[in-house]
């Protein structure tokens, strides 16, 4: 069974039972429609959204946008949003070019656990970029998106507790997270963790060998990944 004929199966069945689709059901009508240009999926998700289904506004949304069509796609993550959808949240802080707007946006989705509205949040409240500074808030929204696993946000808030920045100096946690940033493959992370070991501290004995290991792996990955970061 091809993945555009489950689709239209999964359509008749659901018209057919009277119920709304589920999430992962919109989601996948949706991936029909954004990468195989499934009209008729596209319509099907028009109408989901047109019945103020918040998941099938931000997946039309992500569509739109992927069209460079952001005054629709604008509307469509506004009313997603306001009915809670945490990634229509985290959109529309990335598409708000008033910063200060952007964060309230952020805020709402890092307030349901969501690691890169949590990681934009603690930037701009770590520069002041549209709100106060206010870097004892900004670690603590690195935090959150180190909980969910961002490594960028592990490395930033490794800095953090190297230098005592909106939290107090603690180098062990510190190291700890720099090291998992670095098992996330983080090029700074790894690059940073190779300088260590090349002279060693307090917390990691001199390994030279292991540290041009790291910077090797470093340099690819800085390669490999740029555009995941």
């Amino acid at each position: 069974m091809t993945t555009r004929y489950a689709s239209a199966l999964l359509f008749v069945l659901l018209a057919g039972c009277g119920r709304a689709p589920l999430p992962a059901e919109i989601e996948a009508v949706a991936m029909d429609a954004s990468q195989r240009g499934d009209a008729a999926a596209e319509q099907r998700l028009q109408g989901w959204a047109a019945d103020g289904m918040p998941v099938a506004e931000r997946e039309l949304a992500l569509l739109y946008r992927k069209r460079h069509r952001d005054e629709q796609a604008h509307a469509l993550f506004l009313r997603a949003a306001r009915q809670g959808d945490t990634e229509a949240a985290y959109q529309l802080g990335a598409l708000e070019r008033d910063h200060g707007r952007a964060a309230q946006w952020y805020r709402q989705a890092a307030q349901q656990g969501h690691a890169k509205a949590a990681l934009a949040l603690a930037l701009l409240l770590k520069n002041g970029d549209g709100v106060p500074t206010d870097k004892t808030a900004a670690a603590h929204w690195l935090g959150v998106a180190a909980q969910a696993g961002d490594a960028h946000a592990m490395f930033l808030l490794s800095n953090a507790y190297a230098d005592g920045d909106g939290v107090p100096p603690d180098p062990r946690r510190a190291r700890d997270l720099l090291e998992r940033a670095a098992d996330r493959e983080y090029p700074a992370a790894i690059q940073d963790l190779a300088l260590v070991k090349q002279t060693g501290d307090a917390l990691t004995p001199k390994d030279a060998a292991e540290a041009d290991q790291l910077l090797k792996e470093g340099a690819e990955h800085r390669r490999s990944n740029a555009h995941r970061f």
